[in-house]
């Protein structure tokens, strides 16, 4: 199964890092955000990635590129017969990785759009955002997908409210908005299932649109949006504040979205 990873925002209110690199290389304990991202969905058996890129997204390629040579020591011999030669054990990694570039200022829903002809054609696809960690069980979440048979399944959570509320009556989504006041609500926990069908909410070509806002909530509208509740850990990282609290957790040795040895 497909997991796209959205990639390409431009993180403003993070800029003490983002004038130099994207939001999801911003390290915690010395690995790019989306590192841990995509380790923990290894963790869960989700080994295959479509990243799209946007603001930077040439520092995400050059770290995918480069990754043998900045997680392992090496010597380079130049001249007549260059070589280079990695030393100790190879770093292991089963991930297979599709970097595409899906515009510099695209929003969520176009972005996606651009990567479907990267997706295996008729087969569900997981999607999640480059700047949030969580715990959240996914094959427990995707086999709560496929059991609810709707095209399109949310990770709901209950962190102050300043995302995307989710308005349910019990797992089906009633209504989806993006980022109002704190009521309480679960929220937009940005660990997402989709069927392929619901490609059909997409924006069409030449006209741009937040996932967000007009497919999330028109597939709402139809009926076709679940929730599936996550009761433990989830952070985003969205301002300076969010990325100590991770650091110091990671650190501490504390890091609950740390499922992987």
């Amino acid at each position: 199964m497909k997991t796209v990873i959205l990639c390409g925002g431009e993180g403003t209110r993070l800029r003490e890092f983002t004038e130099v690199i994207p939001k999801p290389m911003v390290e915690i304990g010395n690995r790019p955000i989306l590192w841990h991202i995509m380790s923990g969905y290894s963790s869960r058996g989700f080994d295959d990635f479509v990243l799209c890129l946007g603001y930077k997204g040439h520092e995400i390629k050059k770290y995918f590129l480069e990754y043998q040579s900045i997680n392992r020591d090496f010597t380079v011999t130049f001249g007549a017969s260059p070589e280079t030669v990695f030393h100790g054990e190879n770093v292991p990694l089963n991930w297979k990785v599709t970097l595409a570039d899906t515009g510099r200022s695209s929003l969520t829903g176009t972005r996606l759009g651009k990567v479907l002809k990267y997706l295996n054609p008729g087969e569900t696809f997981a999607l999640t955002y480059g700047d949030g960690v969580s715990d959240v069980n996914l094959p427990e979440a995707l086999a709560f997908h496929k059991k609810e048979g709707r095209l399109a399944t949310v990770t709901g959570v209950n962190p102050p409210g300043r995302f995307g509320e989710i308005e349910n009556e019990g797992s089906r989504v009633v209504s989806f908005w993006e980022k109002p006041a704190a009521s309480g609500a679960l929220i937009n926990g940005g660990f997402f299932f989709f069927e392929p069908d619901f490609a059909r909410y997409l924006p069409p070509e030449g006209e741009d649109e937040m996932l967000e806002h007009g497919p999330l909530r028109r597939c709402a509208a139809d009926g076709e949006l679940t929730v599936y509740r996550h009761r433990g850990f989830w952070q985003c990282m969205d301002t300076v504040r969010d990325w100590r609290y991770l650091e110091d957790l990671w650190n501490e040795n504390k890091a609950p979205w740390k499922t992987w040895k």
